[in-house]
């Protein structure tokens, strides 16, 4: 084996369940936490000698806690790096990390990331805010410093502006593609949910582990509300998390002289990273990723497996629509197991480290199987930023080969999308927006003879509520500038 492949020695996640408003613990002192607990499950002491410390962002106010970290270990002289916002990320890390240990440039390295978000969200119900340890610096390195906004601006324009507007417009057109009736598009979506909630069960760091039924999932209540249609808060990623994790890399020959043990050992196999077309208004459809088929295409063909042949998936899963998508592009039945934490849902999704914490589970499952694969997928933005990795409890057959297929990407065909149109339009996807009182807002998304796509809004309550019993995907209508005129 060549003594400079990558390998994953230590993984740790933290949960932390705060009884009271004097157990709050800040996403710093949760990464290191996990750094600590990933040395010791490496078995041996490893961080001080760590030659780069990379954290993934986060909701919270640091500005280089790599370099915090790294004087915390010991590692004072270390590298640090950081990340732009997205769930990508974590991935990318990993790639980065792989690609630069086998090169011989590193041969130790801490993968961190942290989030608070379920104290944070208690705290300003107290009218207090979460306190942050000084992090002064610039990291020396950043990731992703080229990405573009997560929305276009006519989406904006239409107060588009969260995931919890993208997304379900990806699933109504999903049920539009694939024929379905409102109830019965609802009754699969949420039964693919509730097996991952029988995951989560089995994962001892999900954070919700009690047993959900699809009925439950999918049926609002005064514990499950209506978020947007069709979604429930159950079928929403879970942000409410005190959740950290961290990853330990090294070469072959730094685990060997570091006396940790092959069975600790998990080998990134190869690793693949491209964009969709940014944003939602010029993709060509909601139903579809050509970035995610395209990565999966040449990482299957990089590591030497097909789909079939994946023992463990962890498909990035912070809503139904990205599961479904992605299940779709790279051939992979939706019957099958496609988390192995539970996902973002029931998981745990501390926003952009949720995938640290599929790696962690992934490597878990590895050691304990050490002859299986596994898959790992990570995106960021509204179904846009993709990075996927293939992991193996083996070494792979080759060096680990890490790609990107941007050119292939970009060369498909997109939408051109207008600041508004008079005339007539055909109904692409829609959503409607609950608010505290029921329906408050529909978002639509139209096209017109030529295939332009335009944003509308519309308030009207009964409208609204037809949304939700009707399918109004497919059906033709006239609007004038901001005003929709008639739906058929």
């Amino acid at each position: 084996m060549n003594p400079q492949t990558p390998v994953i020695v230590g993984v740790a996640q933290i949960l932390h369940r705060m009884q009271d408003l004097t157990d709050v613990v800040e996403p710093l002192t949760m990464m290191l936490q996990a750094a600590r607990q990933a040395e010791t499950d490496s078995g041996a002491r490893v961080l001080p000698q760590v030659q780069s410390v990379r954290v993934i962002n986060g909701l919270w106010q640091y500005d280089n806690p790599a370099k915090y970290l790294a004087e915390k270990i010991g590692a004072s002289g270390a590298q640090t790096v950081g990340t732009l916002f997205g769930g990508n990320y974590n991935q990318v890390m990993v790639n980065d990390t792989a690609e630069t240990i086998l090169r011989g440039e590193l041969d130790l390295v801490l993968i961190t990331g942290a989030e608070a978000g379920y104290a944070g969200a208690k705290l300003r119900k107290a009218g207090r805010q979460l306190e942050y340890t000084g992090t002064p610096g610039a990291y020396d390195v950043l990731f992703g410093g080229d990405q573009k906004p997560e929305h276009h601006e006519y989406e904006q324009a239409k107060g588009i502006r969260q995931a919890i507007q993208a997304y379900p417009m990806y699933d109504n057109a999903i049920r539009y593609h694939r024929g379905e009736t409102i109830p019965g598009h609802l009754k699969r979506v949420s039964e693919l949910w509730a097996r991952f909630n029988r995951v989560a069960q089995g994962n001892p760091n999900a954070w919700i582990r009690e047993p959900m039924t699809a009925e439950v999932i999918r049926t609002p209540s005064p514990t499950n509300r209506a978020v947007s249609f069709p979604y429930t808060k159950l079928m929403n990623s879970n942000n409410n998390v005190d959740m950290g994790a961290a990853l330990i890399m090294c070469s072959v020959a730094k685990a060997r002289s570091l006396g940790i043990p092959e069975a600790q050992w998990v080998y990134p196999w190869a690793g693949v990273e491209g964009f969709d077309h940014f944003s939602m208004s010029v993709r060509h459809n909601f139903y579809t990723s050509p970035g995610i088929r395209l990565i999966g295409q040449r990482l299957f063909e990089l590591a030497g497996v097909s789909a079939d042949e994946l023992d463990y998936v962890d498909l990035y899963s912070c809503f139904p629509a990205a599961v479904q998508v992605a299940a779709k592009e790279l051939g992979l039945s939706e019957e099958r197991d496609l988390t192995v934490t539970g996902g973002l849902t029931f998981g745990g999704g501390p926003l952009n480290n949720y995938v640290m914490h599929s790696i962690a589970r992934t490597v878990e499952l590895l050691r304990a199987s050490p002859g299986k694969t596994g898959l790992v997928t990570a995106n960021g933005g509204n179904l846009y930023k993709h990075a996927h990795g293939i992991y193996g409890g083996e070494p792979p057959a080759a060096d680990f080969v890490r790609d990107n297929v941007q050119e292939r990407i970009s060369a498909l065909p997109s939408r051109v999308c207008l600041p508004k149109f008079t005339g007539e339009i055909t109904v692409e996807s829609y959503t409607v927006m609950y608010g505290a009182n029921g329906p408050a807002i529909a978002h639509v998304a139209c096209q017109n003879a030529d295939g332009e796509r335009v944003w509308m809004n519309t308030d009207d309550p009964e409208v609204m509520l037809a949304m939700t019993q009707e399918e109004f995907c497919g059906r033709r209508g006239r609007i004038s500038g901001e005003q929709v005129l008639m739906i058929d």
